[in-house]
């Protein structure tokens, strides 16, 4: 049985119908690769067109400055590929005269490229033959072969790539590429798969077993740490408070308000008492807590944030606050700021 040849029948009758995949531009398949890795095809969608609207090219992109790239990402979350999409294109301009690379070596050379982003660009921009690996060809493949070997291990990622790439229409890579994404994203899902209909299903191991749920096999779950962020919306007179956040953590170089961590739930007495909002209030003369806000739980790919929010009108700022930015409320929303700071406001 001919996989490649099923699976671009298939993907003849079942394309979906999105606009990177109307172009051969690099940079345009670039930015809805990176956009789609951790997000799902109807979120990414508009932000796509947002962010090629105003970054139409590899120069625009990279003469920008990373505060106005990181709020044209706001609400996509994982904020490093925004920060090494940026970083690329300034990589581009002075490596490569502005001119995407086509050769391979180089694309993978950039900041933020690994093997599956460069494999998408070189197949689908020149037809060059290299095959893609993402979380929808490790299912469909693992499932079709029934490979027991972990994806997340070295030797699954070998297996699985050498697997592909042995398997990958060599004239029509672009093709192939698009197809097999397709059929996991559509056809071959996490959770019933469509297995009756499926035109794989004679030579798929999984549905033969009747374990789909099954493959891919992983070595097991990333533990999830908790944290605590308590958040002080401190303004005086139509002015806030604003912080970025500069460490390698989470969120870096997004703003927010003063944070104080604490390593359990705490209540307001307990953070009055705290080093930094001493620090703080020394020298104000008044303060009135206007609300407090405790957010649902917010969850990212290893933390769930827990984080309560109080909103503080003082009458004048201390020698303690003067290392934050003073923002007036009508230019609070030029400042890039993670999603939980976002979801905050809209409440």
């Amino acid at each position: 049985m001919d996989i490649g040849k099923i699976l671009m029948h298939w993907y003849a009758d079942n394309k979906r119908q999105l606009p990177w995949r109307e172009t051969t531009d690099p940079y345009r398949i670039w930015i809805s690769e990176v956009i789609l890795q951790q997000t799902r095809v109807v979120q990414g969608l508009g932000y796509f067109n947002r962010f090629m609207d105003r970054f139409p090219d590899v120069r625009t992109l990279a003469e920008a400055s990373e505060d106005e790239v990181m709020r044209y990402w706001q609400g996509l979350g994982y904020y490093s590929r925004a920060r090494n999409l940026h970083a690329a294109a300034k990589e581009i301009r002075d490596r490569f005269g502005g001119v995407f690379p086509q050769k391979y070596e180089d694309v993978l050379s950039l900041k933020g490229i690994g093997e599956y982003t460069a494999s998408a660009i070189c197949s689908f921009a020149w037809r060059l033959p290299y095959a893609v690996v993402d979380g929808n060809v490790y299912r469909v493949l693992g499932r079709i072969f029934g490979i027991n070997t972990p994806i997340d291990s070295a030797a699954g990622k070998k297996e699985f790539a050498e697997l592909a790439q042995l398997l990958l229409d060599k004239e029509r890579p672009d093709l192939y590429n698009q197809a097999i994404m397709d059929f996991g994203a559509v056809q071959c899902t996490p959770k019933v798969p469509g297995c009756l209909y499926c035109p794989l299903q004679e030579c798929c191991v999984a549905f033969a077993s009747g374990r789909a749920d099954d493959f891919p096999v992983k070595t097991g779950k990333t533990v999830v740490k908790p944290r605590y962020f308590n958040y002080f919306h401190i303004h005086c007179k139509g002015i806030n408070l604003l912080a970025r956040r500069n460490a390698k953590d989470i969120w870096q170089n997004l703003y927010e308000y003063p944070l104080i961590e604490t390593d359990e739930a705490v209540d307001f007495g307990d953070l009055e008492r705290t080093g930094d909002y001493s620090r703080w209030m020394d020298g104000v003369d008044e303060i009135h807590v206007l609300r407090m806000m405790k957010m649902p739980k917010h969850l990212l790919s290893h933390r769930i944030i827990y984080a309560s929010f109080y909103e503080l009108e003082i009458s004048n700022f201390s020698e303690g606050m003067k290392d934050y930015l003073q923002v007036r409320d009508g230019e609070l929303e030029k400042y890039a700021v993670s999603r939980l700071i976002e979801l905050y406001r809209e409440r």
